[in-house]
């Protein structure tokens, strides 16, 4: 990754935060963006100088259309995105509302759609880019419901995008993550002992029986990210210790 430029959206925390620090770690130079004041401080700490930090919200269109001006400011080229950033709000379906619905298409959907737009003009030929969907496109769970049909959407886009972006040099894949140990797992909606049995059911149809970790996740991410996935194209991978397998 050693001269590389890359952007990862939503890279204060989890999966994002992890693979801002491996590809920093290996030479890249390395754009986050957030947008939670709180954790744009903290990644601004963890994070090793030379990173560039952005507040910019997926969860707004103007904000979205305009990132690719913002990067622009940075960077004349981007060598690879990862399309990260992403909201959960879980509960039963009597308990969704239209906000919880505008709230999660407008950040986990809309949002990545519009700032590959901006990002367009910046893409180096070649380039990787890496959509970040989930299992749960597949599986089905209880209280995912709008969450699960968001990362379902990811997917399909990163199908189509994929044939339509290649002529270009982009080369794009979609991750599907499984349970994995990042803060959306406090968010479930659950009673403290109901979100101790969820989770320990999660990690028991694991064939590892664990959740697996956000280092581990950015792993993945850099293989797609670099020349070591260059005939891998389309492909929603998925990295979920075999939950599927059970």
């Amino acid at each position: 990754m050693k001269s590389k430029t890359i952007l990862i959206t939503g890279g204060t925390t989890g999966i994002g935060l992890a693979t801002a620090k491996l590809l920093s770690a290996e030479g890249a130079k390395v754009i986050v963006t957030g947008r939670n004041p709180a954790t744009l401080a903290a990644a601004q700490k963890e994070l090793p100088a030379g990173t560039v930090i952005l507040k910019s919200d997926s969860g707004s269109l103007a904000e979205a259309q305009a990132l690719g001006t913002e990067i622009k400011k940075l960077t004349a080229q981007l060598d690879g995105v990862f399309l990260n950033a992403g909201i959960g709000q879980f509960g039963p379906i009597e308990a969704m509302t239209p906000q919880h619905y505008e709230d999660m298409f407008n950040v986990n959907v809309r949002g990545p759609y519009f700032q590959l737009q901006s990002l367009l003009p910046l893409l180096a030929n070649p380039s990787a880019l890496v959509l970040n969907a989930s299992v749960v496109a597949e599986l089905g769970f209880p209280t995912t419901s709008i969450y699960s049909a968001t990362k379902a959407a990811v997917v399909s886009l990163g199908k189509s995008l994929a044939v339509e972006l290649a002529p270009r040099g982009v080369r794009l894949n979609t991750l599907s993550p499984g349970p994995i140990a990042t803060p959306i797992f406090n968010k479930l909606g659950f009673p403290a002992d109901a979100q101790k049995g969820f989770e320990d059911h999660m990690a028991a149809q694991s064939l590892f029986k664990r959740f697996g970790t956000a280092d581990e996740v950015a792993k993945l991410v850099r293989f797609l990210l670099s020349a070591d996935s260059s005939y891998i194209i389309g492909e929603n991978i998925t990295i979920d210790g075999g939950i599927r397998l059970t």
